[in-house]
């Protein structure tokens, strides 16, 4: 990777942030179970086990926000409102992929990476 004379640290901090959107808990989640297709709120909220409806709705009006997913309302009574990824949400998932992948295969790895990190620094300490 070459680096730029021009970059600057603060070129860094709209990339942060969307990172830091995307990359949290409920929106990996939510971006995978909607990569299965068109889903109603109380559809995802049964498909996303532990998540609150209030923390569905937030994470839900971020990622329509950033143009991830799109919500489409019909004028129904009561109204019916799908959700479903974007062109956008769908290649954010396809980068998503690789990497939930190479979790699944690293993770009993890196657990005992980590157990035995905790076991030599609880026995130092």
């Amino acid at each position: 990777m070459t680096k730029d004379k021009d970059h600057l640290p603060s070129d860094c901090r709209p990339i942060a942030q969307i990172l830091s959107r995307v990359g949290d808990k409920w929106s990996i989640l939510l971006l995978n179970v909607l990569g299965e297709g068109t889903m109603r709120f109380k559809d995802l909220h049964r498909a996303m086990h532990g998540i609150s409806q209030r923390m569905l709705t937030v994470t839900l009006r971020n990622l329509e926000r950033d143009g991830l997913i799109s919500r489409t309302v019909y004028p129904t009574i009561p109204p019916k409102v799908e959700y479903c990824l974007s062109p956008r949400g769908r290649s954010l998932r396809c980068a998503i992929v690789p990497i939930a992948e190479w979790v699944t295969q690293n993770r009993e790895g890196i657990e005992q990476a980590q157990r035995r990190f905790d076991e030599e620094f609880n026995a130092g300490g």
